[in-house]
């Protein structure tokens, strides 16, 4: 059995990030500019980049049973939150690998 006890939160709950909203607000257009163009992941596209851009939404992960040896699910669970994308990277990086090996021509 789990020796950490199950924790259950609400929307309520919700924890304020670290982000000083009101310094944001206080910022001007142009200085909010500046930052982006300062900012070597925020440069500016050009006039037709997002003409015909689509929103593509990912499908829902599938809520599975699967039995996992506990050596193996500790060690991701010790890795910290998240260890259950983390998980499922891992199983699709297997799945494309031999997605591959099963389309080369046999030689």
């Amino acid at each position: 059995m789990n020796e950490k006890p199950t924790i259950k939160r609400s929307a309520a709950d919700r924890q304020t990030g670290k982000t000083n909203w009101q310094q944001v607000d206080a910022l001007s257009e142009a200085e909010i500019e500046e930052a982006a163009r300062s900012d070597p992941d925020a440069q500016p596209t050009e006039a037709g980049f997002w003409e015909n851009a689509t929103l593509q939404m990912p499908e829902p992960k599938q809520l599975i049973a699967l039995l996992v040896d506990r050596e193996v699910l500790d060690w991701y669970k010790h890795k910290g939150k998240g260890y259950q994308t983390r998980m499922n990277a891992v199983l699709r990086a297997y799945m494309e690998a031999h997605r591959q090996a099963e389309d080369r021509p046999a030689s």
